[in-house]
C-alpha cells in the first residue's frame, strides 16, 4: 500500500494531470485504509492549485459514491448513465469494444458505431454528465480501420453539433419521447449505456447554453416525414412560458418554419441537412 501511494504520488508529481481515473468504489484500498485515497486525494488537489495559480481544475473519479462522497469528487458509472438529471456532474466511462484489443470485434465488425456512440452522448450531456469513451489500440500503439473510421464519424457529427454538447449545461427536463418511458438496467450502476431499441424521431435530449439564452434539441432519428414535434414545448408548457422567436438546425445558417400549439412545438425540416445519425435544433426566445 505504501508502494501504491508513492508510485501514485510520483506519477502526479512527474506528469501533472488534469484528470485521475481510479477504477475503485470511492478512492482505492478504501475498504482497506481509508487514508492512503484521502491523501492521494488531498495532494492531487491542493498540487493542481499551485499549477494553475490558485484555481482547482483537478478531476478524481470514484464508483458507487455517497452524496457526500459525491461532492468531494466526480461519480463514475462504467458502462452506465444516470436515469434523469444528477445534481452534480458525473462520468459515464465506457469503450467502443473490449477494454483491452480483442481482434475478433474487428473481424467482426462488432464496435459501438457512431451512431450507438451519439445517441448515448447526447443522452448522458442532458443528464449532466460528461462521456469517457476508450478506444482499444492494437500492440504497436494505433487504432484499426473500423476504429479510425469511428471516430472519424463522431467528430464529424461534432464539427456540426458540437455547439450542442460543449459547455452546456442541462435544461429542466432531461428529453421526451419513447426512450425515457422505460430502461434497461446497467452491467454496473445506473442505465445500460447503450439501448438496444432504436431510437425514433420522437426522442429527444435537452442541453442548454451556459447563460440559459438558448435551448438545444438534439433529435436522435431523422423523421421520415421531415417535421419534428417537440411536446415539452408545447403553448401552455411550464418549461417554457414566453415566446419562441427562432428555430435554426445546427450546420444551417436560416431560421426554419415552426409553428406552436397545446400539442407541442412543431417544425420543419430543409430538404437538405448535414448528417445521418441525429441533428441538433437551436431554439431561443
Amino acid at each position: 500500500m505504501e508502494k501504491f501511494f508513492r508510485r501514485t504520488k510520483q506519477l502526479l508529481d512527474d506528469y501533472k494531470p488534469d484528470m485521475v481515473y481510479f477504477d475503485d468504489d470511492i478512492l482505492p484500498l478504501y475498504e482497506v485504509d481509508k487514508e492512503i485515497g484521502l491523501k492521494l486525494a488531498a495532494h492531487f488537489y491542493n498540487s493542481n492549485l499551485q499549477w494553475n495559480h490558485g484555481k482547482l481544475e483537478a478531476v478524481i473519479t470514484g464508483k458507487h459514491l455517497n452524496d457526500i462522497q459525491k461532492r468531494s469528487i466526480v461519480y463514475d458509472i462504467e458502462r452506465g448513465k444516470a436515469d434523469g438529471i444528477l445534481p452534480l456532474p458525473w462520468q459515464t466511462d465506457t469503450c467502443i469494444g473490449s477494454w483491452h484489443y480483442d481482434r475478433a470485434i474487428f473481424e467482426n465488425h462488432s464496435y459501438k458505431t457512431a451512431s450507438t456512440v451519439i445517441p448515448m452522448l447526447a443522452d448522458i450531456v442532458s443528464k449532466n454528465g460528461n462521456l469517457m469513451l476508450s478506444v482499444p489500440l492494437q500492440r504497436g500503439g494505433m487504432p484499426d480501420s473500423d476504429e479510425i473510421q469511428i471516430v472519424k464519424e463522431i467528430g464529424e457529427w461534432l464539427k456540426v453539433n458540437g455547439e450542442a454538447i460543449y459547455a452546456t449545461r442541462p435544461w429542466k427536463v432531461y428529453g421526451e419521447g419513447p426512450s425515457t418511458k422505460s430502461s434497461e438496467k446497467g452491467q454496473f450502476d445506473g442505465q445500460s449505456d447503450v439501448q438496444k431499441k432504436p431510437f425514433t424521431a420522437q426522442d429527444i435530449r435537452f442541453t442548454q447554453s451556459k447563460d440559459k439564452s438558448t435551448l438545444y434539441a438534439m433529435v436522435l432519428s431523422f423523421p421520415k416525414d421531415g417535421k419534428v414535434t417537440i411536446r415539452s414545448l408545447s403553448g401552455n408548457s411550464e418549461h417554457w412560458p414566453g415566446q419562441i422567436r427562432s428555430v435554426q438546425m445546427l450546420g444551417i445558417s436560416q431560421s426554419l418554419p415552426f409553428t406552436r400549439d397545446t400539442e407541442g412545438l412543431h417544425v420543419t425540416l430543409p430538404g437538405k441537412v448535414p448528417g445521418k445519425i441525429a441533428f441538433a435544433l437551436k431554439i431561443r426566445s
